[in-house]
């Protein structure tokens, strides 16, 4: 095995090892908050940017009627 192969699995142990301490060592309810909250944000972020796209489209069918 060469030494890029052995960092490489070292790397990805070592982050699948994070990955399951996070979730073994934090209690459900926090995780579940941390996703609500998650969810909120993208669900926020969504409204902005289809009230945004629909202004862009309004702008535009406009420019198109008014040319």
């Amino acid at each position: 095995m060469s030494v890029g192969k052995a960092v490489a699995t070292l790397l990805i142990g070592a982050a699948v090892g994070a990955a399951a301490g996070y979730v073994l060592g934090t209690d459900k309810e926090q995780r579940e908050d941390q996703l609500n909250e998650l969810k909120d944000k993208v669900d926020n972020l969504t409204a902005k940017l289809k009230s945004k796209l629909n202004k862009k489209i309004s702008d535009v069918e406009e420019e198109i009627y008014n040319a």
